[in-house]
Protein backbone atom coordinates (compact mmCIF):
# COMPACT_ATOMS: atom_id res chain seq x y z
CA UNK A 1 0.00 0.00 0.00
CA UNK A 2 2.01 3.22 -1.36
CA UNK A 3 -0.55 5.90 -0.60
CA UNK A 4 -0.45 5.68 2.69
CA UNK A 5 3.00 3.88 3.54
CA UNK A 6 4.88 6.28 6.18
CA UNK A 7 7.90 7.54 5.49
CA UNK A 8 9.48 7.11 9.36
CA UNK A 9 7.67 6.36 12.38
CA UNK A 10 8.85 9.70 13.74
CA UNK A 11 8.10 11.88 10.80
CA UNK A 12 4.53 12.33 8.90
CA UNK A 13 3.63 10.04 5.82
CA UNK A 14 3.89 11.82 2.53
CA UNK A 15 2.25 10.15 -0.06
CA UNK A 16 2.78 8.69 -3.17
CA UNK A 17 1.40 7.57 -6.53
CA UNK A 18 0.18 4.16 -7.06
CA UNK A 19 0.50 5.02 -10.49
CA UNK A 20 4.04 5.53 -10.17
CA UNK A 21 4.65 2.53 -8.70
CA UNK A 22 2.98 0.69 -11.43
CA UNK A 23 4.99 2.62 -14.01
CA UNK A 24 8.23 1.87 -12.24
CA UNK A 25 7.36 -1.74 -11.98
CA UNK A 26 6.42 -1.94 -15.68
CA UNK A 27 9.77 -0.77 -15.79
CA UNK A 28 11.58 -3.50 -13.92
CA UNK A 29 9.42 -5.75 -16.05
CA UNK A 30 10.63 -4.77 -18.98
CA UNK A 31 14.55 -4.31 -17.82
CA UNK A 32 14.28 -8.14 -16.37
CA UNK A 33 13.16 -9.56 -19.13
CA UNK A 34 15.29 -8.14 -22.00
CA UNK A 35 17.91 -9.18 -19.78
CA UNK A 36 16.43 -12.74 -19.37
CA UNK A 37 16.30 -13.15 -23.01
CA UNK A 38 19.40 -12.23 -23.51
CA UNK A 39 21.15 -14.30 -20.45
CA UNK A 40 19.24 -17.42 -21.55
CA UNK A 41 20.12 -16.98 -25.27
CA UNK A 42 24.20 -16.68 -23.98
CA UNK A 43 23.62 -19.77 -21.37
CA UNK A 44 21.90 -22.04 -23.90
CA UNK A 45 24.65 -21.56 -26.28
CA UNK A 46 27.13 -22.46 -23.78
CA UNK A 47 25.52 -25.31 -22.63
CA UNK A 48 25.34 -26.62 -25.98
CA UNK A 49 29.26 -26.36 -26.10
CA UNK A 50 30.44 -27.39 -23.35
CA UNK A 51 28.21 -29.45 -21.52
CA UNK A 52 28.51 -28.60 -18.38
CA UNK A 53 25.57 -29.51 -16.24
CA UNK A 54 25.44 -26.22 -14.19
CA UNK A 55 24.89 -24.48 -17.83
CA UNK A 56 22.19 -26.65 -18.20
CA UNK A 57 20.57 -25.84 -15.16
CA UNK A 58 21.61 -21.66 -15.72
CA UNK A 59 19.74 -22.37 -18.53
CA UNK A 60 16.74 -23.85 -17.42
CA UNK A 61 16.63 -20.73 -14.75
CA UNK A 62 16.67 -18.52 -17.28
CA UNK A 63 14.39 -19.42 -19.38
CA UNK A 64 12.22 -20.49 -16.39
CA UNK A 65 12.50 -16.46 -15.83
CA UNK A 66 12.04 -15.78 -19.23
CA UNK A 67 8.63 -17.09 -18.85
CA UNK A 68 7.66 -16.04 -15.61
CA UNK A 69 7.94 -12.17 -16.68
CA UNK A 70 5.40 -12.92 -19.31
CA UNK A 71 3.18 -13.73 -16.54
CA UNK A 72 3.95 -11.01 -14.45
CA UNK A 73 3.55 -8.94 -17.43
CA UNK A 74 -0.41 -10.01 -17.44
CA UNK A 75 -0.55 -10.10 -13.71
CA UNK A 76 0.21 -6.21 -14.02
CA UNK A 77 -2.49 -5.38 -16.64
CA UNK A 78 -4.98 -7.56 -15.22
CA UNK A 79 -5.13 -6.47 -11.91
CA UNK A 80 -5.07 -2.81 -12.98
CA UNK A 81 -9.08 -3.41 -14.16
CA UNK A 82 -11.44 -1.06 -12.97
CA UNK A 83 -14.42 -2.54 -10.41
CA UNK A 84 -17.73 -3.74 -11.47
CA UNK A 85 -20.92 -5.08 -10.84
CA UNK A 86 -19.49 -8.65 -10.30
CA UNK A 87 -15.90 -7.67 -9.09
CA UNK A 88 -17.05 -4.76 -6.53
CA UNK A 89 -13.60 -4.48 -5.28
CA UNK A 90 -11.99 -4.45 -8.64
CA UNK A 91 -9.74 -6.90 -10.39
CA UNK A 92 -6.57 -6.48 -8.36
CA UNK A 93 -6.30 -10.20 -6.42
CA UNK A 94 -5.51 -11.59 -10.11
CA UNK A 95 -2.11 -10.38 -9.82
CA UNK A 96 -1.52 -12.54 -6.93
CA UNK A 97 -3.14 -15.65 -9.35
CA UNK A 98 -1.08 -15.10 -12.23
CA UNK A 99 2.48 -14.43 -9.66
CA UNK A 100 1.50 -17.63 -8.54
CA UNK A 101 1.62 -19.40 -12.16
CA UNK A 102 5.35 -17.71 -12.44
CA UNK A 103 6.05 -19.26 -9.21
CA UNK A 104 5.07 -22.58 -9.93
CA UNK A 105 6.99 -22.04 -13.38
CA UNK A 106 9.94 -21.10 -11.41
CA UNK A 107 9.61 -24.55 -9.77
CA UNK A 108 8.55 -26.77 -12.21
CA UNK A 109 10.66 -25.48 -15.16
CA UNK A 110 13.58 -24.11 -13.08
CA UNK A 111 13.83 -26.09 -10.15
CA UNK A 112 12.57 -29.81 -11.31
CA UNK A 113 14.84 -29.66 -14.57
CA UNK A 114 18.19 -28.43 -12.60
CA UNK A 115 17.92 -31.09 -10.25
CA UNK A 116 17.25 -33.65 -11.92
CA UNK A 117 19.29 -32.89 -14.77
CA UNK A 118 22.41 -32.55 -12.09
CA UNK A 119 21.32 -35.77 -10.60
CA UNK A 120 21.78 -37.53 -14.32
CA UNK A 121 25.19 -36.15 -14.71
CA UNK A 122 26.53 -37.46 -11.07
CA UNK A 123 27.82 -40.62 -12.83
CA UNK A 124 28.90 -38.90 -16.48
CA UNK A 125 32.17 -39.23 -18.02
CA UNK A 126 34.44 -36.36 -18.58
CA UNK A 127 32.57 -33.61 -20.64
CA UNK A 128 33.68 -30.94 -22.81
CA UNK A 129 36.47 -28.72 -21.51
CA UNK A 130 35.45 -25.48 -22.89
CA UNK A 131 36.01 -24.36 -19.29
CA UNK A 132 36.59 -20.52 -20.93
CA UNK A 133 33.23 -20.51 -22.97
CA UNK A 134 31.40 -20.78 -20.01
CA UNK A 135 33.20 -18.32 -17.75
CA UNK A 136 32.34 -16.20 -20.52
CA UNK A 137 28.76 -16.39 -20.30
CA UNK A 138 28.64 -16.50 -16.88
CA UNK A 139 30.26 -12.99 -16.50
CA UNK A 140 28.05 -11.27 -19.57
CA UNK A 141 25.13 -12.88 -17.71
CA UNK A 142 26.28 -11.68 -14.19
CA UNK A 143 26.06 -8.09 -15.81
CA UNK A 144 23.19 -8.53 -17.37
CA UNK A 145 21.13 -9.82 -14.58
CA UNK A 146 23.24 -7.45 -12.37
CA UNK A 147 21.33 -4.75 -14.19
CA UNK A 148 18.09 -5.88 -13.97
CA UNK A 149 18.65 -6.81 -9.67
CA UNK A 150 19.92 -2.83 -9.36
CA UNK A 151 16.68 -1.53 -11.00
CA UNK A 152 14.48 -3.92 -8.61
CA UNK A 153 16.58 -3.43 -5.73
CA UNK A 154 16.59 0.67 -6.31
CA UNK A 155 12.43 0.15 -6.24
CA UNK A 156 12.58 -1.98 -3.20
CA UNK A 157 14.62 0.47 -1.27
CA UNK A 158 12.76 3.36 -1.66
CA UNK A 159 9.47 1.02 -0.44
CA UNK A 160 12.17 0.36 2.04
CA UNK A 161 12.76 3.70 3.42
CA UNK A 162 9.29 4.98 3.01
CA UNK A 163 8.24 2.17 5.58
CA UNK A 164 11.59 2.28 7.75
CA UNK A 165 12.24 -1.19 7.09
CA UNK A 166 15.04 -3.46 5.77
CA UNK A 167 14.92 -4.31 1.96
CA UNK A 168 14.22 -8.10 2.38
CA UNK A 169 11.44 -7.13 5.01
CA UNK A 170 10.01 -4.75 2.05
CA UNK A 171 10.38 -7.59 -0.52
CA UNK A 172 8.33 -10.38 1.71
CA UNK A 173 5.64 -7.90 2.89
CA UNK A 174 5.07 -5.54 -0.20
CA UNK A 175 1.45 -6.27 -1.43
CA UNK A 176 3.08 -6.12 -5.11
CA UNK A 177 3.66 -9.63 -6.30
CA UNK A 178 5.45 -8.27 -9.55
CA UNK A 179 8.01 -6.71 -7.67
CA UNK A 180 8.43 -9.07 -5.34
CA UNK A 181 9.12 -11.91 -8.13
CA UNK A 182 11.40 -9.64 -10.43
CA UNK A 183 13.59 -9.24 -6.86
CA UNK A 184 13.65 -12.04 -6.04
CA UNK A 185 14.49 -14.25 -9.42
CA UNK A 186 17.07 -11.68 -10.07
CA UNK A 187 18.46 -12.00 -6.35
CA UNK A 188 18.52 -16.05 -7.39
CA UNK A 189 19.90 -15.45 -10.93
CA UNK A 190 23.00 -13.65 -9.32
CA UNK A 191 23.38 -16.78 -6.79
CA UNK A 192 22.58 -18.96 -9.01
CA UNK A 193 25.75 -17.33 -11.48
CA UNK A 194 28.34 -18.08 -8.48
CA UNK A 195 27.14 -21.07 -7.82
CA UNK A 196 27.60 -22.55 -11.05
CA UNK A 197 31.21 -21.03 -11.58
CA UNK A 198 32.10 -22.76 -8.46
CA UNK A 199 30.91 -26.26 -9.68
CA UNK A 200 32.65 -25.03 -13.15
CA UNK A 201 35.72 -24.25 -11.21
CA UNK A 202 36.00 -27.17 -9.19
CA UNK A 203 35.76 -29.26 -12.49
CA UNK A 204 38.66 -27.53 -13.89
CA UNK A 205 40.56 -27.71 -10.79
CA UNK A 206 39.95 -31.48 -10.13
CA UNK A 207 39.15 -32.97 -13.19
CA UNK A 208 35.77 -34.61 -11.97
CA UNK A 209 32.66 -33.78 -13.34
CA UNK A 210 30.89 -34.66 -10.20
CA UNK A 211 31.07 -31.00 -8.94
CA UNK A 212 29.37 -29.57 -12.13
CA UNK A 213 26.69 -31.91 -11.58
CA UNK A 214 26.01 -30.72 -7.56
CA UNK A 215 26.34 -27.02 -8.57
CA UNK A 216 23.48 -27.97 -11.01
CA UNK A 217 21.61 -29.51 -8.28
CA UNK A 218 22.36 -26.61 -5.81
CA UNK A 219 21.20 -24.01 -8.05
CA UNK A 220 17.93 -26.38 -8.40
CA UNK A 221 17.61 -26.08 -4.95
CA UNK A 222 17.65 -22.72 -4.60
CA UNK A 223 15.03 -22.15 -7.34
CA UNK A 224 12.94 -24.52 -5.27
CA UNK A 225 13.43 -22.42 -2.31
CA UNK A 226 12.55 -19.26 -3.78
CA UNK A 227 9.38 -21.01 -5.93
CA UNK A 228 8.23 -21.99 -2.79
CA UNK A 229 8.67 -18.66 -0.70
CA UNK A 230 6.65 -17.17 -3.85
CA UNK A 231 3.88 -19.13 -3.91
CA UNK A 232 3.80 -18.87 -0.02
CA UNK A 233 3.35 -15.23 -0.57
CA UNK A 234 0.86 -15.04 -2.54
CA UNK A 235 -1.21 -17.72 -1.06
CA UNK A 236 -1.31 -15.34 1.75
CA UNK A 237 -2.51 -12.71 -0.31
CA UNK A 238 -5.01 -14.71 -2.23
CA UNK A 239 -6.78 -15.86 0.98
CA UNK A 240 -6.61 -12.56 2.40
CA UNK A 241 -4.07 -10.58 3.79
CA UNK A 242 -4.14 -7.29 6.48
CA UNK A 243 -2.21 -4.67 6.30
CA UNK A 244 0.98 -4.18 8.72
CA UNK A 245 0.48 -2.81 11.97
CA UNK A 246 2.10 0.60 11.31
CA UNK A 247 -0.22 1.25 8.09
CA UNK A 248 -3.50 0.27 10.36
CA UNK A 249 -2.10 2.84 12.99
CA UNK A 250 -1.70 5.23 10.29
CA UNK A 251 -5.28 4.58 8.74
CA UNK A 252 -6.41 4.94 12.44
CA UNK A 253 -5.05 8.36 12.46
CA UNK A 254 -6.76 9.39 9.53
CA UNK A 255 -9.74 8.63 10.29
CA UNK A 256 -9.77 9.83 13.85
CA UNK A 257 -8.27 13.70 12.12
CA UNK A 258 -11.58 14.06 10.25
CA UNK A 259 -13.62 17.01 12.29
CA UNK A 260 -16.78 14.76 11.98
CA UNK A 261 -14.84 12.00 13.47
CA UNK A 262 -14.34 11.67 17.79
CA UNK A 263 -12.95 7.96 17.75
CA UNK A 264 -12.65 4.94 16.19
CA UNK A 265 -13.66 1.48 17.41
CA UNK A 266 -13.33 -1.61 15.00
CA UNK A 267 -10.96 -1.23 12.28
CA UNK A 268 -10.13 -3.93 9.89
CA UNK A 269 -7.61 -2.76 6.25
CA UNK A 270 -6.94 -5.87 3.99
CA UNK A 271 -5.28 -5.47 0.97
CA UNK A 272 -7.86 -6.64 -2.54
CA UNK A 273 -4.75 -6.08 -4.72
CA UNK A 274 -1.11 -4.29 -5.08
CA UNK A 275 -1.24 -1.22 -3.38
CA UNK A 276 -5.01 -1.35 -3.10
CA UNK A 277 -7.07 -2.36 0.49
CA UNK A 278 -10.75 -2.59 1.69
CA UNK A 279 -11.15 -0.47 4.76
CA UNK A 280 -14.48 -1.74 7.27
CA UNK A 281 -14.26 0.43 10.59
CA UNK A 282 -16.62 1.37 13.39
CA UNK A 283 -16.65 5.36 14.50
CA UNK A 284 -17.85 7.63 16.93
CA UNK A 285 -19.41 10.55 15.35
CA UNK A 286 -19.08 14.12 16.94
CA UNK A 287 -22.64 14.96 17.94
CA UNK A 288 -26.05 13.39 18.59
CA UNK A 289 -27.69 13.34 15.14
CA UNK A 290 -30.83 11.64 14.05
CA UNK A 291 -30.59 8.02 12.65
CA UNK A 292 -31.00 9.57 9.14
CA UNK A 293 -28.49 12.62 9.49
CA UNK A 294 -25.62 9.94 10.85
CA UNK A 295 -26.26 7.83 7.39
CA UNK A 296 -25.58 10.83 5.35
CA UNK A 297 -22.36 11.56 7.90
CA UNK A 298 -21.22 7.99 7.59
CA UNK A 299 -21.99 8.26 3.60
CA UNK A 300 -19.52 11.07 2.73
CA UNK A 301 -17.05 9.85 5.16
CA UNK A 302 -17.22 6.68 3.02
CA UNK A 303 -16.48 8.82 -0.31
CA UNK A 304 -14.11 10.84 1.42
CA UNK A 305 -11.87 7.92 2.14
CA UNK A 306 -12.33 6.35 -0.85
CA UNK A 307 -10.74 9.34 -2.65
CA UNK A 308 -7.42 8.17 -1.24
CA UNK A 309 -6.02 6.20 -4.36
CA UNK A 310 -5.56 3.57 -1.93
CA UNK A 311 -8.93 2.91 -0.83
CA UNK A 312 -11.31 0.73 -3.13
CA UNK A 313 -14.17 0.70 -0.86
CA UNK A 314 -14.99 2.21 2.87
CA UNK A 315 -17.50 0.48 4.78
CA UNK A 316 -18.42 2.73 8.40
CA UNK A 317 -21.16 2.18 10.91
CA UNK A 318 -21.57 3.70 14.44
CA UNK A 319 -20.18 2.91 17.08
CA UNK A 320 -21.29 4.00 20.97
CA UNK A 321 -18.46 5.60 23.03
CA UNK A 322 -16.05 3.74 25.68
CA UNK A 323 -16.95 0.67 24.22
CA UNK A 324 -13.89 -2.11 23.42
CA UNK A 325 -13.82 -2.15 19.47
CA UNK A 326 -14.10 -5.91 19.33
CA UNK A 327 -17.38 -5.04 20.15
CA UNK A 328 -18.56 -3.22 17.80
CA UNK A 329 -17.94 -6.20 15.15
CA UNK A 330 -21.20 -7.72 15.31
CA UNK A 331 -22.75 -3.71 14.40
CA UNK A 332 -20.82 -4.02 10.82
CA UNK A 333 -22.58 -5.40 7.93
CA UNK A 334 -21.52 -6.33 4.62
CA UNK A 335 -21.98 -3.87 1.67
CA UNK A 336 -24.44 -4.52 -0.60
Amino acid sequence: MSSWTPRSRRRSPRPTSSQDCADDVNITVVVAFTANVLVALAKTTAAVLTGSASMVAESAHSWADTGNEVFLVIADRRSRRHADHTHPHGYGREAYVWSMFAAVGLFVAGAAVSIVHGIQELGAEEGNDSFTIAYVVLGVSFVLEGTSFLQAYRQVHRGAAAADQTVLQTALSTSDPTLRAVFAEDSAALIGIVIAATGIGLHQATGSPVFDAIGSILVGVLLGVIAWVLIDRNRRFLVGMAVPPEIDDLVRRRIVSMPEVSSVGYLHVEFVGPHRVYLVASVDLVGDDSESVVADRLRALERRLESEEAVVEAVLTVSRPGRPPDADLDGIEPPD
